[in-house]
C-alpha cells in the first residue's frame, strides 16, 4: 500500500483525494486485477522521481550527518534557535537579520565607546561688597560664576542676598593675616589669637553674609600656613559643613590636608587671573586656566572685580561652552578635584 499512498499524495499535491478516486476506478475499470500489478508503473509516471526510493529508505537521511564543533566555544547565547555555533560558518541570514534580533546584535557589538567629558571650571570673584558698581558688574556674570564677598563692609549683606537671587554660589572672603605689613581689615583671623577669639570672629564673619555654602581665604599668607591656628577653624567649618577654598596666597599653606582630616570639602585654586591688570595679562591667565581644565579636567580660577576682568570675563563666559568648557560651582570643583586627588 505504500505505492498508493504516494500516489494519492502527489494527486493531492495537484488536485486532491477526488482526482485520486477517478484514478483508481478507471484502473479497477479496465484493467481489474491486472491493474494492481501496474500500480508501480503508474507511480513511476505520476510520482516525481527519487520520491519512491526515498520513501523505501526506512533509515531517516540525515542520520549520518555528523559537524564539527568547537569545545572552546562557550555556550551559545542564542540557544534553543543555535545551540552552538558551527566552527567555519556565520549565524544564517535569519537570524542575523530577523525583526527580532535587537538582543543579539547587542550582545555581538563592542561596547560603545564613552564620551570624552568636557573640563570643568569654576570661576570666584571676591573681595566683594566694598565697591557698589564694581559688584554689581560681578553680580550681572552668568549665575555660574562664584561669589565672594568681605564680611566688614555696611552693604554686604544686601549685596550676598542679590547675588544669591541672581543663583550665583555665594562665599564668604574670611580676612586672614598675611606675612606682610598689609591690613587684611577688621576682625581678621590671625595666628597671635586663642581658639575662642579666632572661633568668635569668624562666626562674626559668617553671619554677616546670608546665603553662604563655604570660605575662602581674604590674604592669610601667615595664618594657613599655621596648622594650630586653622584647627577651630576647620572645626568649626566641619560643624556647619561647610567647604574651605583655599585661595593659595602661600606656598606653605596646609588648608587643604588639615580641612580634609576633619572632614571638611576642600581643594585649592589653580589660577589668579588679576595679579596683573592689562587686558593682554588677564587673557594669558584665563589661557592658562583652560590649559589647566584640559589638563586636569577641572580647575579653579579666582578672579577680583577690576574693570578689566570683568570686561575680559564678560566675553570669554559667553563663549566658555563653544570654546568647550563647562561653567560649574565652586563646591562641585572642590568635589571633583578631591575625588581626583583620592583616585
Amino acid at each position: 500500500m505504500r505505492t498508493w499512498d504516494l500516489i494519492r499524495r502527489t494527486l493531492r499535491h495537484h488536485g486532491g483525494d477526488a482526482a485520486f478516486a477517478v484514478v483508481l476506478l478507471l484502473a479497477l475499470i479496465g484493467g481489474g486485477a491486472r491493474a494492481l500489478s501496474g500500480l508501480p508503473a503508474l507511480a513511476t509516471v505520476l510520482v516525481p522521481p527519487g520520491l519512491l526510493a526515498a520513501e523505501a529508505n526506512d533509515e531517516p537521511l540525515g542520520s549520518n550527518v555528523t559537524l564539527k564543533v568547537s569545545a572552546s566555544i562557550a555556550p551559545s547565547p542564542f540557544a534553543p534557535e543555535v545551540l552552538e555555533p558551527v566552527e567555519g560558518h556565520d549565524f544564517p541570514d535569519w537570524l542575523s537579520h530577523s525583526a527580532g534580533d535587537r538582543e543579539i546584535a547587542a550582545r555581538l557589538a563592542p561596547p560603545p565607546i564613552a564620551p570624552r567629558h568636557a573640563p570643568e571650571i569654576a570661576i570666584v570673584i571676591d573681595d566683594l561688597g566694598t565697591d557698589a558698581v564694581e559688584t554689581r558688574r560681578a553680580i550681572a556674570l552668568p549665575a555660574a560664576v562664584n561669589l565672594s564677598f568681605l564680611p566688614y563692609p555696611d552693604t554686604t549683606p544686601d549685596f550676598a542676598r542679590e547675588a544669591l537671587r541672581a543663583g550665583h554660589q555665594i562665599l564668604v572672603h574670611v580676612p586672614m593675616e598675611p606675612d606682610s605689613a598689609d591690613n587684611p581689615g577688621p576682625n581678621a583671623l590671625t595666628t597671635g589669637l586663642g581658639t575662642e577669639e579666632i572661633v568668635r570672629r569668624l562666626d562674626w564673619a559668617l553671619s554677616r553674609v546670608p546665603g553662604y555654602s563655604g570660605i575662602n581665604n581674604h590674604m592669610g599668607s601667615r595664618f594657613t600656613a599655621d596648622r594650630a591656628a586653622l584647627v577651630p577653624v576647620v572645626e568649626t567649618l566641619a560643624d556647619k559643613h561647610v567647604f574651605f577654598l583655599d585661595s593659595r596666597t602661600t606656598p606653605s599653606t596646609v588648608v587643604v590636608p588639615l580641612a580634609r582630616s576633619f572632614g571638611v570639602a576642600s581643594a585649592g585654586r589653580d589660577v589668579f587671573l588679576d595679579d596683573e591688570q592689562m587686558v593682554g595679562a588677564v587673557d594669558r591667565q584665563i589661557a592658562a586656566l583652560e590649559a589647566r581644565a584640559r589638563e586636569q579636567g577641572v580647575a579653579i580660577g579666582i578672579g577680583h572685580p577690576h574693570a578689566v576682568t570683568m570686561a575680559a570675563l564678560g566675553v570669554w563666559t559667553k563663549q566658555a561652552a563653544a570654546r568647550g568648557f563647562i561653567l560649574i560651582p565652586v563646591s562641585t570643583a572642590i568635589r571633583l578635584k578631591t575625588e581626583r586627588d583620592n583616585s
